[in-house]
């Protein structure tokens, strides 16, 4: 699919086209914008209107939830009411189990005088009608009455249904937790894009969030998390919580699947209950994302009794038919050593300890099938033989999910390159500090659970994708909205539209529209933000030029007089020549008028920072400093070792994740030319030529976020670099990258050659 677009008539963006009436139509409601894309649509000529005069009526009483949810909606927004059905145009909707449709097959008429959905099934129907509703302005989702829209729909023909009977989402609450509301916001936008299965991830190493009455423990002690600043972390929810999101589920037409990890990621449980791990403890709540090697003892029948009756507290709070175990990146270090888990291996005539997961995911699964649930798990659960009813769910790659469908055994894809949105969709000179920046929308949408690498007689076992939202770096609610949106769009498309129907520059531009109908419920949805420059301080020694590009190809309004852009200010068009210092503030528009956050540039016209007349060594110098440090300050009176030389920076090797040292780095770096030079660090603190060009004190860094240039002549500059092993946000400083890295503009960041002291 082509990644970059272009649209003629953004041109229109803030016109009002005319209805001939006093109401008045956005430009981003022109058109047909419905996501996801149907599988069949025919426009006919005129338009419905909705108005006082419509009214909405069922053929059958199992429709009247449906009815009733879609009543209450548009009565919100129009202030019609739709009870009276008397009136002359009705929207109908028709319960029909003789019809040859699938379960969630519908189809929709629209003609000037009703509007008819038609399915076999009430979950049919509210598909249809949430077509129905995007037929409708934008407004249409608006939770006050609005006065401005004339509320009419094109004439259609819709014949519509699922290419996969899995479109899901998961949403990790145990690295930062979200509360109820939260939650059913983010089911009310699945239901709009007939979204079915809400993957919750509710136990971890970090938190566990779910109320079991029989170990009281595992809430009062393992859903507070101690952070390594001093600060608290915490949440968990209540079984009466839990059965109020799963109906609002249900009433939307979404399963709610529940994730108890095991064997790993069990940390929060063991440090409430040590006596089911393989050491006893004790333990304390992982306040630092990664993998824990303290994981559930399979040598101990008790670990088995105490997850049956966890599992038997859930099961009644989720109806659905999918149970959700996890068994992801569970280490066998403490197996190995274990003589309870040796003991268990020789007694079961089992291989090695993957095959004592194996024999682990086996116990649960009997336990799920007496129950009537199916074992969902990530694609771990292929080592050592799969359990025989599981249900693959495929996140290192694809390659997982291949090998079980290609074996017979049902798969969902999500993989991480394509569908795990918590990482970035742009630069990272724009976007806030993530995991990764390489998924940006359009490879979202790319993305085709069914490869060809999969036997044509063994597709059928994609039983659908989804994407997965964990929450490491995604401190806020806002942050988990700006990263789901509008990147969860693209998945509900990419498992309900057929494959050959796809076409991302048609989804961008139904996309706008739905983008206000986000709006209207207070979505904090990504909008590009201009790219281009590597810094937003740059250094010019002469004139030069500045290009600005984004991910959509939005246009681009500017300002060069310091003040804060609006959508009608000076488009940017070409790139801006810069002769002298100045502040460009610049952002990207959407058709609505809505802008992206705005990127500041400070141009600094500079001379070039002399190069020192040194006799350079080669390695760097450095000291190291005993103590417990946090910030910069905290340096003040630290007692700093002898000063040793080394070949390079930090060893991070040699470096423990609990030594909470310092480090001082001195020494020399060259460049080969005069010239304007972009640096980065994830360090502390780095100065260059006695003076701190870089500071990430106290800040959650990675991946060279923050970046400066300077203008530096030929020759050897002097460099100090702090680098304090302590744990930001749950990220401990040393999985950072050592040093700092320099670049000229053509060029890739880099450590920079011929270190010296």
């Amino acid at each position: 699919m082509k990644r970059y677009i272009s649209y003629i008539y953004v041109i229109l963006l803030f016109a009002l086209v005319s209805c001939g009436r006093e109401a008045t139509k956005m430009v981003y409601n022109e058109g047909l914008h419905i996501v996801p894309e149907p599988a069949s649509l025919e426009q006919k000529d005129g338009t419905f209107v909705l108005d006082g005069e419509t009214c909405l009526t069922v053929n059958d009483e199992r429709l009247a939830p449906v009815s009733e949810y879609f009543k209450s909606k548009i009565e919100r927004s129009t202030g019609f009411q739709l009870g009276d059905q008397s009136k002359s145009r009705k929207i109908s909707l028709q319960l029909d189990e003789s019809l040859s449709f699938d379960e969630e097959e519908y189809e929709l008429t629209v003609t000037p005088e009703g509007v008819t959905v038609a399915g076999k099934t009430p979950q049919a129907v509210f598909y249809g009608m949430q077509t129905v509703m995007q037929l409708l302005p934008a407004e249409i989702e608006s939770e006050k009455q609005v006065d401005t829209v004339v509320w009419e729909m094109p004439c259609v023909v819709v014949k519509d249904k699922p290419a996969y009977g899995y479109r899901g989402m998961m949403l990790d609450v145990c690295r930062h937790f979200h509360d109820v509301e939260f939650v059913k916001k983010q089911l009310d936008i699945m239901a709009m894009f007939k979204m079915n299965r809400f993957h919750w991830h509710l136990t971890d190493d970090h938190l566990w969030t779910i109320e079991i009455k029989k170990y009281p423990r595992l809430t009062e002690v393992g859903s507070v998390r101690h952070n390594a600043d001093g600060t608290v972390h915490k949440g968990f929810y209540t079984q009466e919580q839990i059965k109020e999101v799963v109906a609002y589920a249900k009433e939307r037409f979404i399963e709610v699947i529940p994730e108890l990890e095991l064997p790993g990621h069990a940390l929060a449980a063991l440090t409430a209950y040590p006596n089911f791990s393989c050491t006893g403890g004790p333990f304390s709540v992982r306040n630092k994302w990664g993998v824990e090697k303290d994981v559930y003892c399979p040598g101990n029948e008790d670990t088995f009794r105490f997850l049956e009756d966890v599992i038997e507290e859930i099961i009644p709070l989720f109806p659905g038919k999918y149970f959700h175990i996890g068994g992801d990146e569970c280490p066998k270090d403490r197996w190995k050593k274990c003589p309870k888990c040796q003991k268990r291996i020789r007694e079961e005539g089992l291989k090695d300890e993957h095959e004592l997961q194996s024999y682990f995911v086996h116990r649960i699964e009997s336990i799920l099938l007496r129950h009537g649930k199916r074992l969902i798990g990530w694609d771990e659960i292929l080592e050592g033989g799969l359990a025989p009813s599981a249900v693959v769910m495929s996140w290192r790659g694809e390659k997982g999910g291949i090998k079980a469908a290609s074996m017979g055994h049902d798969v969902i894809m999500t993989p991480s390159d394509w569908l795990y949105i918590d990482f970035g969709q742009g630069a990272v000179e724009v976007e806030p500090v993530l995991i990764n920046f390489t998924t940006l929308l359009s490879k979202t949408y790319s993305y085709n659970p069914r490869s060809e690498a999969i036997p044509d007689e063994f597709k059928k076992h994609i039983l659908g994708a989804q994407c997965n939202m964990w929450t490491e770096y995604s401190v806020s609610p806002e942050l988990t909205e700006y990263l789901l949106y509008p990147r969860m769009l693209a998945t509900a498309e990419l498992t309900w539209t057929p494959f050959e129907k796809k076409n991302f520059d048609s989804f961008v531009k139904r996309m706008f529209n739905q983008l206000v109908r986000l709006d209207e419920h207070h979505i904090n949805y990504h909008i590009p933000i201009p790219e281009g420059p590597k810094a937003d301080y740059l250094v010019i020694l002469q004139e030069d030029t500045l290009s600005f590009t984004n991910s959509l190809n939005l246009p681009m309004v500017f300002t060069r007089d310091g003040s804060v852009p609006t959508a009608e200010s000076t488009s940017y068009e070409s790139p801006l020549l810069v002769k002298d210092n100045e502040t460009i503030r610049i952002a990207s528009v959407l058709p609505s008028g809505k802008m992206s956050k705005v990127r500041t540039i400070e141009v600094v016209k500079g001379n070039l920072i002399s190069a020192e007349n040194v006799e350079a060594k080669p390695g760097v110098a450095v000291q190291r400093a005993e103590g417990t440090f946090y910030y910069i300050k905290d340096l003040d009176n630290a007692k700093w070792g002898e000063k040793q030389i080394v070949a390079d920076f930090v060893n991070k090797g040699k470096v423990d994740l609990e030594d909470k040292g310092a480090y001082c780095y001195t020494g020399y770096f060259s460049v080969p030319e005069d010239g304007v030079y972009y640096l980065s660090t994830e360090m502390d603190e780095l100065q260059v030529d006695g003076k701190v060009v870089l500071s990430n004190d106290g800040k959650l860094v990675r991946h060279t976020h923050n970046r400066t240039s300077l203008a530096l002549q030929k020759g050897y500059h002097s460099f100090r670099l702090l680098f304090i092993n302590n744990n930001i946000g749950g990220y401990p400083r040393i999985w950072n990258n050592p040093g700092f890295v320099i670049s000229q503009k053509s060029e890739d960041f880099h450590q920079p050659d011929n270190l010296s002291h």
